[in-house]
């Protein structure tokens, strides 16, 4: 018996591990590459309640000003805005009421979030504010936005956009989210 006979009958354990390997390494492969295509087609949803405002917008922008003229900038604060083409109806007028009391509803975190009204041309101040304290107006010349509620994050991105006739709850449960997962404002 010669050497060459003994090596091809003898048990080859490397080759059999580098095949396990690559299968397993394909395996893997495969399935996060269907991972992937699945997510893209939707399969899984969203935990949020709103919609992601897309294409990105920052309020610098919308070019905002506040009631006296001044230019806003967020602040580095989280901000809560209803947005109405012009005036304030009743529709506003409840989406107001409704973020006042969203608002109250988040105690501890209640000073991490402010509000305003964003409208074109901007409204008669006295009796909104006097309604509801705490309230800032904004006017701008940018991009118009659709009517309706949107979150605001310290960067100064709009985040999230509801209906001006959204559940509040579904506004708070995303808020609360956004604030317990932020490292910023």
């Amino acid at each position: 018996m010669d050497f060459a006979d003994m090596t091809e009958t003898r048990d080859h354990p490397g080759r059999r591990q580098l095949i396990l390997m690559l299968v397993i390494a394909a395996i893997s492969l495969g399935g996060s590459w269907l991972l992937f295509f699945a997510s893209q087609q939707g399969v899984w949803g969203t935990t949020n309640k709103g919609a992601f405002v897309t294409p990105a917008v920052a309020v610098r922008d919308l070019h905002l000003v506040d009631a006296a003229g001044a230019e806003f900038s967020g602040n580095g604060l989280w901000w809560l805005w209803v947005v109405q083409e012009q005036g304030c109806d009743q529709a506003c007028d409840d989406a107001l009421h409704q973020l006042r009391q969203l608002h109250v509803l988040l105690s501890r975190d209640a000073d991490r979030v402010h509000r305003a009204l964003l409208t074109s041309p901007p409204v008669p101040s006295d009796a909104l504010v006097a309604k509801y304290p705490g309230l800032r107006l904004l006017s701008g010349s940018g991009s118009p936005l659709a009517a309706g509620i949107y979150i605001v994050d310290p960067l100064g991105n709009l985040v999230l956009h509801y209906p001006v006739d959204a559940s509040g709850k579904s506004v708070l449960t995303d808020l609360k989210r956004l604030l317990k997962v932020s490292q910023i404002g």
